[in-house]
């Protein structure tokens, strides 16, 4: 692979890039606004703003960019879970660049392990059942099928964090973060299971498909720890001294806040990656710019 596009590079495509530029590879990230491009830029990325949902644009695009390039869509929706955002970043985002590329050497669509809709607690593998009951889950997995279809891969993402952005961890240290009380599954009193990847593993993992192996279809990526709130929250309390956060039931409008699951990435491990942050706390304790990156968020 000579060339890679990046449809989205923002929090995680500029972590891709960066790795990608270190092995050779020719990259240009594509972002929605100028500003983005321009700080892109201003890194040494060669990058440029860009509509995905314009299909005119990105026909102009492959005019100017090698059309045998491998492409990477893991734009993100700025308007967090409204439907018709999604739409046009993710369905119609990926149609475009499916019609505007159709010699890519490797076609990669980042989706979420929100697609699985399970509450009772089990583990999920790329083969259970992903039948989202939400509209805007329903559209990345259209938007899936269009990457499939193409004879490319899918990436499913755990929750995303890393240095600058730690949901989990904000929402403790300013009080916001409740145990979910939940009735579908008593056997565990402690909360949800939370399910996530650091950032840089995960630009680590789309590295390693786009590189290192051929294999195409749909793969999980997420870190060996699921955890359930409680243990989280415990771990927390005594590491910051602060009190347990109280119980509440499941917020409904959250985009995972009616999951209650394990994600079992083992199909991506077979081939070859591992996550350099095994769990979660092992990010807090061996990543030096995660704790103070979010503190300084919060002031």
């Amino acid at each position: 692979m000579s060339s890679l596009l990046i449809a989205g590079c923002g929090y995680l495509g500029q972590a891709l890039a960066r790795l990608a530029l270190a092995k050779g590879i020719r990259v240009l990230g594509i972002c929605h606004r100028e500003s983005s491009a321009q700080a892109l830029r201003d890194e040494g990325i060669a990058a440029r703003a860009g509509d995905l949902s314009d299909s005119a644009a990105m026909a102009a695009l492959a005019k100017e960019w090698p059309r045998d390039s491998a492409v990477v869509h893991c734009a993100a929706s700025a308007r967090g879970g409204a439907g018709e955002a999604y739409r046009a970043v993710y369905l119609e985002g990926m149609r475009n660049l499916r019609a505007a590329f159709p010699d890519a050497s490797r076609l990669l669509f980042t989706s979420s392990t929100g697609v699985y809709p399970q509450t009772d607690g089990s583990w999920v593998t790329e083969d259970s059942p992903a039948d989202p009951d939400r509209e805007t889950g329903r559209i990345l997995r259209q938007a899936e099928d269009e990457s499939l279809a193409a004879g490319g891969a899918v990436v499913r993402l755990a929750g995303l964090y890393g240095p600058g952005r730690s949901v989990l961890l904000r929402h403790f240290l300013t009080g916001e973060s409740v145990i979910d009380v939940r009735t579908v599954d008593p056997s565990t009193p402690g909360g949800r299971w939370v399910n996530q990847i650091h950032r840089d593993d995960a630009a680590r993992a789309l590295l390693f498909l786009l590189t290192e192996t051929g294999d195409t279809g749909i793969f999980n990526a997420a870190d060996s720890t699921p955890m359930l709130q409680r243990t989280i929250y415990d771990e927390l309390a005594r590491r910051f001294d602060r009190p347990l956060p109280p119980e509440a039931p499941p917020d409904a409008t959250r985009k995972r806040g009616w999951s209650h699951k394990r994600v079992d990435a083992s199909r991506l491990r077979s081939l070859g990656w591992q996550p350099q942050f095994p769990s979660w706390f092992d990010a807090l304790d061996r990543d030096p710019a995660l704790i103070p990156s979010v503190l300084e968020q919060i002031g």
